[in-house]
């Protein structure tokens, strides 16, 4: 009893520890929902204590982050929970730039603080904005990172539908991406025995959870190895799907699961993608130079008024660019799509480097560009901005 209430209490300290530094000491504060979203923020922390000497606040709701005991030199991490503390922190935080990974700004838990300070989004997905997410995903930001120029299009036109202020629309890039950029090439030659990587979203109507079992096994037969790398939602809402692969394939020598969610070694073995509307296909096909099959289920829709600006969605576009589409009903036919893949060649690798540098900022330079942004909206914003209008 007294091991619970003093895990109860440990946010409510750490929240007091917050409010008790200098305002020097949080000028700029970032926020992770979980330690797997360390990933999207590591590049733009480290140039910002590294290149320019900043002290930065590290503010997670994961008790078991491991920054909390390991933190970075010039990191201060604090551990604020899911519950009323970090209601309290954000509503009443006092910093001059807060930068997270977490959308929805101002619609649940997380709102505005009363005193000025400069929000800006920095986006955990190359997927557009207007269709995944929800409705005022990003409405209440003051700045967002962005990973290519659909964000900024996308991010404009649905400013003008909705009558919103004009954000600053940074040209950042992605993190993720520039992490496989640097790991070494691989020959174009797919190996003997070719390696397929099925890595979708999550949902009701995903891959995973209406076509995973018949999907794996026609991979299988087909004599491909496959590797089965499930969206962390899909484990907690989909188990009895994830349930019915394992009883179906896991001793199967060619078979394996990938649920080390901060581990890029799944992408770095595969020779090809299944997936379906997930951001993971293009951080493979951009990062990797590797093609993906898209199998067409029903789109992941959380925005219904998506349609009402011009820009289409870049993972509506952008499928055959990346690799190609199957539809569900054809999914015995997901071996034959990947041996076509698989003999594309250098054409392929060709096409998908011109898409990288036409939909991606920064390639391989996105921390210190995103620590250029930020280091910029610290100086030019000394007191942050404050913006009575939203709420």
């Amino acid at each position: 009893m007294l091991k619970a209430f003093a895990r109860a209490l440990h946010p409510w300290r750490e929240l007091r520890r917050f409010k008790q530094l200098s305002p020097e000491e949080r000028t700029c504060v970032f926020y992770a929902e979980s330690a797997s979203y360390w990933i999207y923020l590591k590049p733009v922390v480290l140039s910002l204590i590294k290149d320019f000497g900043r002290r930065i606040c590290y503010v997670t709701s994961d008790r078991e982050d491991p920054l909390l005991t390991e933190p970075l030199s010039g990191m201060l991490p604090f551990y604020i929970g899911s519950g009323v503390a970090r209601v309290m922190l954000f509503s009443g935080l006092e910093a001059r730039v807060a930068v997270m990974t977490l959308p929805d700004l101002g619609l649940f838990q997380i709102k505005r603080s009363g005193h000025p300070v400069h929000y800006v989004y920095l986006h955990h997905s190359i997927v557009s904005t207007h269709m995944i997410y929800r409705r005022g995903a990003f409405d209440q930001f003051d700045s967002i990172l962005c990973v290519g120029p659909h964000h900024v299009e996308e991010t404009r036109q649905w400013e003008k539908l909705q009558g919103l202020p004009s954000k600053e629309l940074l040209h950042h890039g992605y993190g993720p991406l520039d992490q496989l950029l640097a790991e070494p090439a691989r020959s174009g030659k797919a190996a003997t025995e070719p390696k397929v990587l099925v890595a979708p979203s999550w949902g009701a109507q995903g891959l995973l959870e209406t076509q995973g079992r018949p999907l794996v096994a026609s991979l299988l037969e087909a004599g491909y190895h496959v590797t089965v790398r499930p969206h962390p939602r899909t484990d907690k809402l989909a188990p009895e799907a994830m349930a019915e692969i394992s009883a179906s394939f896991a001793e199967h020598p060619r078979f394996a699961w990938d649920r080390e969610a901060g581990s890029k070694r799944s992408f770095l073995e595969a020779d090809v993608m299944v997936s379906d509307w997930s951001g993971a296909a293009f951080e493979f096909a951009l990062g990797r130079e590797r093609p993906v099959l898209f199998v067409d289920v029903a789109r992941k829709v959380q925005n219904t008024d998506y349609g009402k600006i011009e820009a289409v969605p870049v993972e509506v576009s952008l499928r055959e660019t990346l690799g190609a589409v199957l539809t569900p009903s054809a999914i015995a036919q997901a071996p034959a799509k990947v041996e076509a893949l698989l003999g594309e060649g250098s054409e392929r690798v060709k096409r998908l480097r011109e898409a990288r540098a036409r939909w991606v900022y920064n390639p391989g330079k996105s921390g210190r560009a995103g620590a250029e942004a930020l280091e910029r909206l610290m100086n030019e914003n000394p007191t942050g901005q404050p913006d009575p209008s939203r709420g």
